[in-house]
């Protein structure tokens, strides 16, 4: 563990934590992880948070010499750091929400002037209740299953360019709305996402994600409709097409209308008419993917006003899968609605290489009608 003594007072004072549970159940088609990390550690998970929390740290080391980084014992803090910082709060064998909004505490009494955290939604619920200043200065970096509230960086590379562009003094502060889904309700295949409060963050529309927007459109079935007709006639008519179907409620719809039975959250695969699989995880996929011989296309639908089509609630489409099916294969499928929302598509795979791969394409073709396609650029990172 590295340590180093309290530096002086003219030294920048930044709190680090990271949620060593947050994202573990991604891969496996948990569709969270609250309440579930020794069942997905027992699966074979991988850490999540604490790698993306040490990436953005690799970004941004050589500002961070002359800050004074105070953080967690282990895994929720120094195990993930690669740079001097101070342990100020002992992390139990096992952690909690609780053991969260301790070590929140236990940062702020020590008088940190921001709080950089890696984590999920979740996480960031644990954090606000336990900040005793409601003006204290969040960037979150995106380790969890679901990330929808705006505190979050784009990336662990943008988390670290956010924070120095806050140590520099190039940003304002700003207000941003926390976001959660009920997990229960979540796993059960039914929408509940609502404001749980709000957080100061560094306002950088470049480098932060911004709260996600659930679109509420009327009037859309016909458009929903003619989508559906599109990936009939295209993709379904194909008897030896793999299609395997992304999450979210316009998939959903659209499969539904095609006689398929989709989840909400998950991901499906169908050939032709069939039905061959749901609720995949990373696992079923990959072993899907290589049995089959014939063409394979991913459908796919971005969040609204993020613009994340992957890395955000489909994390089941792991960087091995997704070279697997092959990045020309993944197809976008957009509603006019939606499209209002944002202005590029997010890759955040968790693989800089394969992120690097889709940037360089600067177009992703996405389907937003029948027979009707256009571009969207690809954000630069």
């Amino acid at each position: 563990m590295l340590s180093c003594p309290v530096a002086g007072t003219m030294a920048r004072r930044i709190g680090m934590l990271v949620n060593p549970d947050a994202g573990l159940g991604g891969r496996l088609g948990f569709k969270g992880s609250d309440g579930r990390a020794a069942e997905a550690r027992a699966a074979g998970a991988e850490d999540r948070s604490g790698p993306r929390m040490r990436q953005a740290l690799d970004r941004c080391r050589d500002r961070l010499m002359e800050v004074e980084i105070l953080t967690c014992s282990g895994r929720m803090g120094s195990d993930w750091i690669p740079i001097e910082h101070t342990v100020v709060f002992e992390t139990p064998e096992h952690t909690s929400a609780e053991t969260t909004q301790d070590a929140v505490a236990t940062l702020c009494e020590a008088g940190i002037e921001l709080l950089l955290y890696a984590g999920g939604d979740g996480t960031t619920r644990d954090i606000i209740e336990a900040l005793p200043n409601s003006e204290l200065p969040v960037i979150g970096v995106p380790g969890g299953v679901k990330m929808h509230s705006g505190c979050f960086a784009a990336s662990p590379n943008a988390a670290a360019e956010v924070l120095i562009a806050w140590l520099e003094g190039d940003l304002l502060l700003a207000r941003t709305e926390v976001m959660d889904l009920d997990e229960d309700v979540y796993r059960e295949g039914r929408w509940s996402v609502r404001m749980f409060g709000e957080a100061m963050m560094p306002a950088s529309p470049r480098w932060m994600q911004g709260a996600k927007m659930r679109v509420e459109a009327t009037g859309e079935d016909e458009v929903l409709e003619a989508l559906g007709d599109h990936i009939q006639e295209v993709l379904v008519v194909d008897s030896k097409r793999l299609v395997i179907w992304g999450s979210g409620g316009t998939l959903r719809t659209i499969a539904e209308g095609l006689g398929f039975s989709p989840t909400l959250l998950g991901i499906d695969a169908t050939i032709g008419t069939t039905q061959i699989g749901t609720d995949l995880n990373e696992e079923s996929l990959l072993e899907l993917i290589s049995e089959h011989e014939g063409g394979c296309t991913l459908l796919v639908s971005p969040m609204g006003g993020q613009g994340f089509l992957l890395g955000r609630g489909n994390l089941q489409l792991s960087p091995e899968v997704l070279r697997a099916i092959g990045i020309d294969a993944v197809l976008g499928v957009v509603t006019p609605a939606k499209m209002l929302t944002m202005a590029q598509l997010r890759i955040d795979t968790g693989d800089a290489e394969l992120d690097a791969q889709f940037q360089a394409k600067k177009y992703l073709k996405v389907l937003q009608g029948y027979r009707t396609t256009r571009l969207l650029r690809v954000a630069a990172e």
